[in-house]
């Protein structure tokens, strides 16, 4: 039954409403490909065995009852650990947070996801709360690419990747706050969705940055990414901080296809600092798209500066009693930032703040006249596992800091973004592009994403299984 898991969500919730294959069987054979496949790709640190009987067996319970069955009957999914998952410690991929007591709830996309019959099969690795683009862990050790185990799964949400890449899963959750769903969607080759800023509920996971967080899926079909967005959209009164916005499903208009949308390449600061490769995939997403225009946000490398204080700031100041009781227990790559973080003068937050209403004014601008933007993911293919430096635009730059160049500016500004896998003939690693909407558009950057799919433009398969 494994040759199920290899199907997308869709097609397993609907042979499992069929009775075709039962939840359950699905179940097992699901966690026998963890057991065959974890060590080799550093994905999960947690596993609800257990938990995932349970709801398999609640499932084919259901349809022996022959009662309706959720939109996600059996499919297996996981969540990034700073999800809170009950019954476990929410780690947020640290050393200090495994001290915490067990969560007494999940969070509350998990939740949603279950109510539709998904089955949670655990948590995930991740950088060290969240401060990470390369998905390299202290405490864990790293998710490796499943495409190219020496690379990167791209960070934070590397296990996100690294288990939905490797057909661990068929959905996993991910949080996004200056690029860690759209980096690890670009190194690992899948569809990764950051939602508008504020769409999907917070409530049950541990914060990072609480003015950039974001929470979204990981899939390997745009239909999939969909059916989870959807699944998860709703007010909560466990967010207060959640944006009051009607619910707006994306699964209608899917395959509405993109004639009459604007679609323009970002240009400027997002053409410079790239790898030849990573401007190929843009242009050929803009060719398939017939979409030669271009536009440019003027002060995108600005606000990448801005954000990049906003978060050393905001972070320093979340984690400045763990910092001053517990600081040997940080990855030194992280403790320091944040110790930075904490020693830059407060006026420089007020400037960065004032900067970011001005910049949104900017984008709000650039909507006026296009409906979609196009950018690079990331500046280049996943690097390997440790390498320290890369040559961007002729100048040796830091890896780590400098993989979300392209994805934190529109972080800042919270739009909507799809990352789209690009293949390049006779390359083993993908690159992703960024599919960019205005606020609330979740539908249209999802339907350029489908169309690129349908057109064979983007794919995200499972990646070839070898012993490391």
């Amino acid at each position: 039954m494994s040759a199920f898991l290899d199907k997308t969500a869709t097609e397993i919730a609907a042979a499992v409403k069929s009775g075709a294959v039962s939840a359950r069987v699905l179940t097992e054979a699901a966690l026998a490909r963890i057991e065959e496949r974890n060590a080799a790709f550093g994905a999960f640190t947690d596993i609800t065995a257990q938990r995932a009987r349970a709801t398999a067996d609640r499932v084919d319970a259901k349809r022996a009852r022959r009662e309706p069955l959720g939109a996600l009957a059996g499919v297996p999914f996981a969540a990034k650990n700073l999800f809170d998952i009950a019954g476990l410690p929410t780690r947020a991929g640290s050393k200090i947070n495994r001290d915490l007591p067990p969560s007494p709830q999940d969070a509350t996309l998990i939740a949603r996801l279950e109510a539709a019959d998904a089955v949670l099969l655990g948590g995930l690795n991740m950088g060290e709360y969240a401060y990470d683009f390369t998905g390299e862990n202290a405490h864990d050790g790293p998710s490796r690419n499943p495409h190219a185990p020496a690379h990167m799964a791209g960070g934070s949400s590397g296990g996100s990747g690294a288990a939905t890449a490797s057909g661990m899963v068929s959905l996993a959750l991910g949080s996004d706050t200056n690029g860690s769903i759209r980096v690890p969607s670009s190194f690992c080759g899948l569809f990764g969705l950051k939602p508008t800023f504020g769409r999907l509920s917070r409530a049950g996971t541990f914060p990072f940055v609480a003015s950039f967080d974001h929470l979204g899926p990981f899939a390997r079909s745009v239909a999939d990414l969909a059916l989870a967005y959807d699944v998860m959209q709703g007010p909560d009164a466990r967010d207060p901080a959640q944006i009051a916005q009607p619910v707006s499903f994306t699964l209608p208009s899917l395959e509405a296809g993109i004639t009459g949308l604007r679609v323009a390449t970002l240009g400027g600061y997002f053409a410079r600092s790239a790898m030849p490769e990573a401007l190929e995939a843009v242009s050929r997403i803009a060719e398939a798209l017939n979409a030669p225009a271009k536009a440019e946000l003027v002060d995108a490398e600005r606000a990448r500066s801005a954000g990049y204080l906003i978060t050393m700031m905001e972070g320093a100041a979340l984690h400045m009693p763990r910092l001053k009781t517990r600081q040997a227990d940080f990855d030194p790559d992280v403790g320091n930032r944040l110790i930075a973080g904490a020693m830059l003068p407060g006026q420089w937050m007020v400037q960065a703040q004032k900067f970011r209403s001005g910049f949104q004014r900017q984008a709000r601008q650039l909507f006026e006249h296009h409906d979609i933007l196009l950018a690079p993911a990331t500046p280049c293919r996943a690097p390997l596992l440790g390498q320290k430096t890369m040559i961007l635009g002729g100048e040796e730059m830091l890896v780590r800091p400098n993989i979300g160049i392209f994805t934190q500016p529109i972080s800042f500004i919270g739009l909507p973004v799809v990352s789209v896998p690009v293949w390049t003939q006779d390359e083993k690693l993908p690159i992703g592009v960024q599919i960019i909407g205005a606020p609330w558009r979740e539908d249209l950057v999802l339907q350029v994403a489908r169309f690129l799919e349908y057109r064979g433009i983007c794919s995200a398969p499972i990646a070839k299984f070898r012993e490391v």
